[in-house]
């Protein structure tokens, strides 16, 4: 959200009064060659690779000491190293039920502890191990077929000597782990040891690497010198490592698959592009390093604020994922040695290996492999997918009650206004400015009596103040972050000046922070000056320390366990947001939804709310990969995701502004925020015909609120991302693989091409199968063809590349109003794009949005579909009962086991109907349009202009249009419509 003021003195800050801009420093951070460990990690990759012929691991299972439990699918065994053989390893390899294979590795008996607990936060349940699989160990290898049911042709292998582990679909390797000898988990030592015996290589492989070694007998394998073993230095700041070197390398391959998706966050495209090759911008590796990034770059390998260590590899035949339980900075090094093939090279500072491989061999299997490890993301409250205001700041009450009015005065809806840091008194967040938030509790009623709520920014640095409640408590419960020396609460400077930060590691914390955001009196201090319709925004959570290295904490701070930060860093930012949604639900006698934004995340962080990409420039750059980061992030589970519409820094011109209004309407989270420097730009401080458009898309996104609802119903359960890419929808369409500026809306058969470049009246936008796409404004039909085909569509300012794909049914509500709250009621049209067989399929998903009584059976899931009848001159439109048909599981895996139709909600709704159908590409004029057993119905056709243009053209011209006008059927009850050719 803010720009760091890292070079800045303590004193210096003192004296700052307001924030001062400062853009993008490379020199802030480090480089891998700035990075002791990396450097290491990488220079051991140029060594294997230069002997690629001799080169061969020294790590080896034993044997003798293979174990075998939970009915022979867990292996265990005991892993040696050649180079030192004092030093002992333990290996766990398991299949789980859904055919998901783990790699555990450790070393035993070691001078220390390893850092093992990062699968602990992430997963969202310890996994089942396969109660099928069994592993049948030979004299040179183990191999388990996976359960034949679950994934027919798979087999996971590991290789003894070296140690390998494979997994293999029908015989063809998919996953390779240590194919190219470069795991190492540098061991704890003393920092003054003797040279380490070493054993001979196997007789009669006299290679390059033992002439090396009969030299220097580390030089090949960890350097001829101890680099920035025991500490490093990066600017001003060094960094002491008592544990000595702990890192972790570890090769991944993936054969057979020559695109790879996911690891965010990083500013680049979604196909990952190669760090190995000569462009100057991916000359690094993708770097893992929580961090707080002002103004970043719009291409390149930079660590940004969040990270989640989850990899896709894809190919037309299958694709294949990884995730690496590992929370300490890490480096990801990708190549792709052929066209078909990638490899890649973690680097981490420390931890275990904790290694989970994804078989596939669907991305939606894939999906919902990752989902059962990490959890989906739950369903949000309803109204947070509407629209979100923002700035830094909104200054007052009467700012916040004026922005209010001059919405509603120029009928723009909105859902959500948010207050920046300003709102707090000298930055002690929950506590008011009552100068300029005199009635802070009457102020939010205000809101909410139009139906919006508000959400209010509270950061993980606490001032250190005796005045300040929050940070009295958690010095006395004595759960702030350490000192090296475990015992002095660490002080770093932020927006208050001189603060400390809770240590959520710490269990004590949890209620602590949880029992702030009650809004009654307790025994200890709470935020009664709040309301159950505040939500909350965590910035700065990564975290971010404006006098710290890299503008964060030291590596060597102490958390709860005795762990250092270097251990923990990129997890720190998901727990904030997770005690905090725990708070928010906690707060009331019902519980309800929380909304909870979060800038910093990792691996599970969806479970708990909503991502942005952070601060961004108001640049058609950003704009662009803005929509590449979503993607990306929705990948590796944040499906709940958005940029900042407008860009946070800068003063977009209009037409750039609007451009970034489309973007944002087809965003997960929809939310316009400026920098305190920039000029209010409100959308209705817009002038024509510019405001105008960005009311209508405005209105465009509440219209199609039914239609996000209802995918993100689909997005809790399966883990399949709200934003679609080509991949996903067609994985085996290759001209796809590397498509990132089009996307589809979860499986509502929307196709969206967001405009990103100024100037643009028309735009290329690609249609990947033999179907027809419908432009969802103007009806003109698209067709695409067998091989995938590129259309041209209008595209001027007010227009959006939107299609609808031919066998879908769009359900909007198109009244206007003011919020999504006043939308409840309203009636449904429903837009069927006919595809080539006359057939189409939709859904509609609703709840009360707020509670969790969705949980309890209490909805609404309608499924609609029209097909011809088998006498052949009919058609019939059906709405039936999804939930009665098919048992619901929520997110959280609670099913409903028995679902009533009468259930509350259902009957709640009962008035609620369908008041018009939009049918689009029937083939002639109908001849009678009835309800099935009923009533006629009246209706309208327009025949399609040019729609008899041959199949081979991509432009088919106009659709037909059928209308049938309020035909008064209740959604939430069963019926059918007869339409008589």
């Amino acid at each position: 959200m803010k720009v760091p003021l890292a070079a800045l003195s303590a004193s210096l800050l003192l004296l700052v009064s307001t924030p001062v801009a400062v853009a993008f420093k490379a020199s802030d951070f480090k480089t891998c060659s700035q990075s002791g460990f990396c450097r290491r990690g990488r220079d051991f990759a140029t060594r294997a690779k230069d002997n690629v012929n001799t080169w061969r691991s020294p790590y080896s299972v034993d044997a003798q000491s293979i174990s075998l439990a939970s009915g022979r699918a867990l292996l265990t065994a005991a892993v040696n190293s050649a180079l030192y053989p004092d030093i002992k390893f333990s290996l766990e390899v398991h299949v789980h039920e859904d055919g998901v294979v783990r790699v555990r590795m450790d070393e035993v008996g070691g001078l220390k502890k390893r850092y093992d607990e990062a699968a602990k936060w992430a997963l969202a349940v310890e996994p089942s191990i396969s109660a099928h699989t069994q592993w049948k160990v030979g004299a040179s290898s183990a191999r388990a077929i996976i359960e034949p049911k679950t994934k027919p042709g798979h087999e996971v292998v590991v290789e003894f000597k070296p140690l390998r582990v494979v997994l293999n679909k029908n015989g063809r390797e998919q996953v390779v782990v240590n194919g190219r000898g470069l795991l190492h988990m540098e061991h704890y030592r003393n920092k003054t040891v003797e040279e380490p015996k070493v054993e001979s290589p196997e007789e009669g492989a006299e290679t390059q690497a033992q002439e090396v070694l009969k030299v220097n007998p580390n030089a090949w394998f960890e350097g001829d010198s101890e680099d920035a073993y025991w500490e490093e230095s990066f600017g001003s700041w060094s960094d002491s490592k008592p544990k000595g070197p702990e890192s972790l390398s570890l090769d991944i391959d993936f054969p057979h698959h020559g695109h790879v998706y996911g690891i965010p966050q990083h500013a680049t495209s979604l196909d990952l592009p190669t760090t190995t090759g000569e462009d100057p911008f991916f000359s690094d590796p993708y770097r893992f390093y929580n961090a707080d990034v002002f103004e970043y770059l719009a291409s390149g390998t930079t660590s940004l604020y969040g990270s989640i260590p989850v990899m896709h590899a894809h190919s037309a035949d299958s694709t294949v994922a990884i995730f690496n339980a590992v929370g300490s900075e890490t480096w990801i090094d990708v190549a792709h040695p052929t066209a078909k093939s990638t490899g890649t090279h973690w680097i981490s500072e420390s931890g275990i290996l904790d290694l989970f491989i994804l078989p596939g061999p669907s991305p939606t299997e894939i999906f919902g492999q990752y989902s059962g490890l990490t959890g989906a993301a739950p369903l949000p409250a309803h109204w947070a997918l509407g629209y979100h205001q923002c700035r830094w700041n909104y200054v007052s009450s009467d700012d916040v009650r004026g922005v209010q009015k001059r919405f509603d005065e120029e009928d723009m809806p909105f859902d959500v206004l948010w207050l920046d840091i300003e709102y707090s008194k000298d930055h002690q967040y929950m506590i008011w400015d009552k100068k300029n938030f005199p009635d802070p509790v009457e102020m939010t009623k205000d809101v909410a009596a139009l139906g919006r709520k508000m959400v209010i920014i509270v950061d993980p640095h606490l001032k250190r103040a005796d005045d300040y409640p929050v940070y009295k408590q958690a010095q006395e419960l004595g759960v702030l972050v350490k000192q090296t020396n475990g015992n002095d609460d660490y002080e770093g400077w932020c927006w208050p000046g001189s603060s400390s930060w809770v240590d959520f590691f710490n269990p004590v914390s949890w209620d602590f922070w949880k029992s702030l955001f009650k809004t009654t009196k307790g025994s200890s201090w709470s935020w009664t000056e709040s309301t159950e319709d505040i939500h909350i925004w965590n910035d700065m959570n990564e975290p971010s320390v404006f006098n710290g290295p890299e503008i964060t904490m030291p590596k060597d701070l102490i958390h709860y366990g005795g762990w250092e930060h270097r251990d923990i860093h990129n997890i720190n930012g998901m727990f904030l947001p997770r005690i905090t949604s725990e708070g928010l639900i906690a707060r009331g006698e019902t519980p309800k939804r929380p909304f909870v934004l979060t800038r910093s995340f990792f691996a599970g962080s969806q479970r708990y709310g909503a991502m942005w990409t952070g601060d961004n420039l108001g640049t058609w750059e950003h704009m662009a990969v803005g929509i590449k980061m979503v993607l990306s992030n929705g990948i590796a589970g944040m499906s709940f995701a958005g940029s900042d519409v407008g860009g946070f820094f800068g003063n977009p011109q209009p037409d750039m502004l609007v451009r970034w209004y489309w973007v944002g309407a087809f965003s997960p989270f929809f939310r316009a925020h400026a920098h305190l420097d920039s000029k209010r730009r409100e959308p209705y401080l817009l002038d024509e015909p510019h405001k105008s458009t960005v009311r209508n898309i405005l209105r465009l996104r509440y219209s199609l609120l039914p239609v996000w609802y209802t995918a993100f119903r689909e997005t809790s359960v399966t883990g399949l991302p709200l934003l679609r890419p080509h991949y996903v929808m067609f994985p085996q369409d290759e001209t796809g693989f590397t498509i990132d500026d089009q996307f589809f809306v979860g499986n509502s058969g929307l196709l969206v091409k967001p405009i990103t470049r100024p100037g643009v009246t028309e735009e290329t936008i690609y249609l990947p199968e033999d179907n027809v796409y419908y432009d969802y404004f103007t009806y003109r039909i698209y067709r695409g063809s067998p091989k995938g085909r590129n259309v041209t569509v209008p595209a001027d300012l007010h227009q959006l590349p939107l299609l609808v794909r031919g066998g879908s049914i769009i359900p909007t509500r198109d009244r206007p109003r003011r919020a999504s709250s006043h939308m409840h009621r309203d009636p449904f049209t429903l837009r069927i794009a006919l595809d080539g067989s006359l057939k189409a399929r939709g859904e509609i998903y609703l709840d009360d949005g707020v509670t969790y009584s969705y949980r309890e059976g209490h909805l609404t899931w309608r499924g609609l579909a029209i097909d011809k009848i088998s006498r052949g001159s009919e058609l019939r439109l059906l709405n039936t009962d999804l939930a009665a048909a098919t048992p619901y599981s929520a997110a959280e895996g609670t099913a409903v086991t028995e679902f009533r139709p009468e259930n509350p909600f259902q009957t709640g709704i009962a008035s609620v109907r369908v008041e018009r159908v939009i049918v689009l590409g029937l083939p002639g004029k109908p001849k009678r349009i009835v309800v099935e057993g009923g009533r006629e119905l009246e209706w309208e056709y327009a025949p399609g202009a040019g729609a008899a243009r041959k199949r081979g053209d991509s432009d088919g011209g106009d659709a037909s249009v059928l209308t049938i006008k309020d035909p008064g059927l209740a959604v939430a009850t069963d019926w059918a419509i007869l339409i008589t050719m």
